[in-house]
């Protein structure tokens, strides 16, 4: 665990802080934010959920903040991982920061009165992240942790393998595919970027299995 630490504690120190950054902006702005502060928007894209000022401000950060170093500690118990570091964790890392940034910077606006598409912000940051996933999942290392976890591409490295590059381009292609979605309604942009989902985990899965079943018999 020392040699794990030792690799990632800085990584992991600066996202640390990124996630608690929106609370200097929400201290800033105190006088300013309203007792109750919008938190949530269904699918048509208005809000649904209010939390309390101080909530959205000091508490929903700290709990991000401890999902982070859970994420850490359970990714650096991985047997697999301790054998072969993970390309991905550096990416793993910085994925709740981004969104914990982008969630408080669109719970401000909200609550100052500013208008916010979340039906344009949403496709366009998950399009984003999908892409960059996609192209990461190809260098993904076999671990119980991070990727694509099922009983065949755990036990076989050449499955693993191959079920990652068909992933990685899945991906990339889904989340270009996402994006596009801002020019959808709300309801359809939610059931187009959910059957496109289904998809990139579906197929994979599928293939997986696939290639578990021929190899078995190859043997």
């Amino acid at each position: 665990m020392r040699e794990y630490w030792n690799k990632y504690k800085w990584m992991l120190l600066i996202t640390s802080l990124v996630i608690l950054l929106p609370i200097l902006g929400g201290v800033l702005l105190w006088d300013k934010l309203p007792e109750q502060v919008p938190f949530h928007w269904n699918i048509q894209g208005q809000v649904d959920n209010w939390v309390s000022r101080p909530v959205a401000v000091f508490v929903m950060p700290f709990v991000l903040l401890s999902i982070q170093w859970l994420c850490f500690f359970v990714t650096q118990l991985d047997p697999k991982q301790k054998e072969k570091p993970h390309k991905l964790m550096g990416l793993v890392l910085w994925i709740i920061p981004v969104m914990n940034l982008l969630l408080n910077v669109m719970v401000y606006l909200t609550a100052l009165g500013r208008e916010v598409n979340i039906e344009v912000v949403i496709p366009l940051f998950f399009g984003a992240l999908f892409v960059v996933l996609g192209n990461y999942l190809p260098k993904c290392e076999p671990s119980y942790t991070i990727g694509i976890k099922l009983p065949w591409t755990l036990e076989d490295e050449q499955n693993w393998n191959a079920t990652h590059r068909l992933a990685g381009w899945l991906w990339v292609a889904g989340g270009l595919l996402v994006m596009p979605c801002t020019l959808l309604p709300p309801v359809a942009a939610f059931s187009v970027m959910m059957g496109i989902l289904l998809v990139m985990v579906i197929v994979p899965t599928v293939y997986s299995y696939r290639y578990y079943k021929k190899h078995r018999k190859d043997e």
